[in-house]
């Protein structure tokens, strides 16, 4: 429907306009210049080079998709669950931050305090009165945990009703409480970390020393400075170079020629760097990243390895514990769960995408659609697009599968022999599957040939029946009419026979229906051939 430009003016509205009435005097809480939600590192890893370290990690580990899923009864991925869990790990996590960038605090959060918890702030229920995660969550926040009680912790979370961080006590049922699966490495005392942010902390202070801009001079007079006299002499001097330096233009300073200046802020010889670029790289070794992992240069087998040894196990981490906390035993047994998913097409380069996509879909492993959605095309609406098969072989035409099953039957019966097996009845396949050459052969098939046997066989039968007797002609008869028979029924109820016969396209139908006519007619010329031979014999055909 278009909008006419009436409506368009009585409906039309404007940031800067439509203040009627004016709203600069409401309440509407408190407010900062800053971010008051925002996570600010504590201990002063603020000021060290870590904190790239703890972002490149956590950047990292948020661009894994984790989802609320249901499995298969072989703990396979089915479907995404739609539920309100689902959408604060996907979507929106509470009012100011994203399912991503929800993600990315609780990793941040737990590399920099070693624990964090994840509070359920909105839900349908009070999760502490009822069994450990049946209630629905419709918004959640991490927290910094302050105290720990046997069944509660206390935790400071920003509540966004005030704008301010308060501290409140949770049941340890109802907060997922995930520990930094590196936490030996990262936040112990005495691990490669502390050291390391200790270490960087010293040089921090010695650059903001050398950086000062003292001169570090001693002045040497023509005089002994023993009496205080002489080092109240030596003070005023002191102080009037002071003021020299102070006042002028270019820092410039006249003395006597018997007095001696000696700079001493020449830098001085230590072995903290060569200890802190030991630490670093003892830290990215048991962390599993390196320094290409940081700057972006890393190859895949670099990157795989750090998202096995270090992304992997933090993942997990907070997938099983919003799957103990935030699911329900029933649930659980409902094969619900929570998993991540990580896209390995991210690091492939362009290149090699087309190689990969031939064998993946060669190998009916993936399908053209999902191939598109990986490299950011929109998908196809060709039926074959989202079917797994393999594009470069011909596929058989609709129907001929059902068709090329109805003919293996068909030849199989006719294969049916008597194998000389004394006390055995005709039809009855005791001996071995396979026809009895009776030109003296010993009856072995090769691999291959039972289609060409069994065309051959079916044209020698047809030719020699002046050489059969009359009662293996009638048998044959009988055995041809209930073929016929047989191939009619399929006729008129197909469904019978083939349960998934109405999700049949019609092409399929018209083939199979195409398919039993004809065989419907080569059984009525055997069974005409046989009447004539038996008519040349003056043998009567029962039934004909």
């Amino acid at each position: 429907m278009e909008i006419t430009f009436g409506s368009r003016l009585k409906h039309a509205w404007n940031a800067f306009f439509n203040k009627d009435p004016t709203r600069s005097y409401y309440d509407i809480g408190m407010g900062y210049s800053y971010r008051p939600d925002r996570m600010r590192f504590s201990r002063g890893n603020e000021r060290s080079i870590v904190t790239s370290v703890y972002n490149r990690i956590a950047l990292d580990a948020s661009a894994v998709d984790l989802f609320h899923v249901r499995l298969d009864e072989n703990k396979r991925f089915l479907s995404v669950i739609d539920s309100g869990l689902n959408n604060c790990l996907t979507i929106e996590a509470n009012t100011d931050q994203t399912g991503r960038a929800f993600l990315q605090d609780i990793v941040v959060s737990m590399m920099d305090e070693g624990c964090v918890a994840v509070i359920p702030t909105d839900t349908d229920v009070d999760p502490e009165n009822g069994v450990m995660g049946s209630f629905d969550i419709d918004a959640m926040r991490t927290g910094q945990i302050l105290e720990w009680f046997p069944r509660h912790v206390r935790v400071r979370v920003y509540n966004e009703r005030t704008g301010r961080k308060e501290e409140i006590l949770m049941a340890k049922q109802a907060v997922a409480i995930i520990e930094n699966p590196l936490y030996a490495v990262m936040n112990e005392p005495n691990s490669t970390m502390q050291r390391l942010i200790r270490k960087l902390n010293l040089l921090d202070v010695v650059d903001e020393q050398n950086s000062s801009g003292k001169l570090d001079l001693i002045i040497q007079l023509p005089y002994v400075i023993k009496t205080e006299a002489r080092r109240q002499q030596a003070e005023n001097r002191r102080k009037d170079i002071e003021a020299q330096l102070r006042s002028s233009k270019y820092g410039i300073a006249y003395t006597d020629g018997t007095e001696h200046i000696t700079q001493l802020n020449r830098p001085v010889e230590n072995n903290l760097m060569s200890q802190i670029e030991y630490l670093t790289s003892m830290l990215y070794s048991q962390l599993g990243i390196t320094q290409g992992i940081l700057d972006g240069t890393a190859d895949e087998k670099t990157m795989l390895n750090y998202y096995n040894r270090t992304i992997e196990p933090i993942l997990s981490a907070i997938a099983d514990e919003m799957k103990r906390k935030f699911l329900t035993k029933t649930a659980r047994s409902q094969l619900q769960s929570i998993e991540f998913f990580r896209d390995p097409f991210k690091l492939v380069p362009v290149a090699d995408i087309a190689e990969i996509a031939d064998k993946m879909t060669r190998n009916e492993i993936m399908t053209s659609n999902e191939i598109r959605q990986t490299i950011g095309m929109k998908p196809s609406s060709d039926p074959k697009a989202d079917e797994l098969r393999n594009s470069n072989l011909s596929g058989p035409k609709e129907g001929d599968s059902a068709v090329a099953d109805d003919e293996e039957s068909d030849d199989e019966m006719e294969h049916f022999a008597h194998h000389g097996i004394k006390g055995q009845k005709w039809g009855v396949q005791n001996g071995p599957p396979y026809p009895i050459d009776r030109g003296g052969g010993k009856g072995v098939v090769k691999s291959g040939e039972s289609g060409k046997i069994g065309s051959e066989q079916k044209k020698k039968k047809e030719s020699d029946l002046v050489k059969q007797s009359t009662t293996s002609i009638k048998r044959g008869m009988r055995s041809l009419q209930k073929k016929k028979d047989l191939h009619e029924l399929k006729i008129s109820n197909p469904s019978k026979f083939i349960p998934e016969w109405d999700s049949y396209p019609e092409r399929k139908k018209n083939g199979l229906i195409s398919h039993w006519k004809k065989e419907i007619f080569t059984f009525q010329k055997s069974i005409d051939n046989r009447v004539d031979e038996l008519r040349r014999r003056g043998e009567e055909s029962d039934g004909q």
